[in-house]
């Protein structure tokens, strides 16, 4: 079946026509979610909301506006975007620390001997308290500059000086 019959039917809330549409678009749009939210289950989660929603406004898809693959992808763009904003997703993100990171690579099966872990674990640890909570807030919670001062008790300006340095910092050992 053409793909223009198939938004017909899919707009005429045909459900065999919907299915076809997801099994041809869903892998392609959970990967897009993911790229985005860097978490598989939620993204997997968001991924079904989008084909909900799509189902739900099927007749304001115009394909004079453009391809049908855009507009769902635009769908999920936007929803990958709200979840990112969402509190509870900023919450999740809090609430990992750096040695879950160094965990997974520590425990990944696909682990060779090209990463070195243990060398990561000491390069991180290596660095100063200061250094280490600024890295951890920043880049592994992903609180925001000023989120960091605020949990901190610290100037903001002291927060980009301590990551700026932290960062030159880690450049300087990973180049020893």
């Amino acid at each position: 079946m053409k793909l223009e019959t198939l938004i017909e039917k899919f707009q005429q809330k045909d459900t065999a026509a919907f299915e076809q549409l997801h099994l041809m678009y869903a892998e392609n749009i959970c990967g897009v979610i993911h790229t985005i939210i860097k978490n598989k289950e939620r993204s997997e989660e968001l991924c079904q909301d989008v084909f909900i929603k799509i189902w739900n406004n099927a007749d304001s898809y115009n394909k004079s506006k453009g391809r049908f693959f855009t507009w769902i992808l635009n769908i999920a763009r936007n929803a990958a975007i709200d979840e990112l904003r969402s509190k509870s997703h900023k919450n999740w993100k809090k609430n990992l620390s750096t040695d879950y990171f160094v965990g997974i690579l520590e425990s990944s099966e696909e682990t060779n001997e090209t990463i070195d872990t243990s060398g990561l674990r000491k390069l991180v640890q290596g660095l100063k308290e200061k250094c280490t909570q600024i890295i951890e807030l920043l880049y592994f919670k992903g609180f925001t500059q000023k989120e960091a001062a605020e949990q901190l008790n610290i100037p903001l300006g002291t927060v980009k000086t301590r990551n700026r340095n932290c960062i030159s910092q880690l450049r300087e050992n990973i180049s020893i």
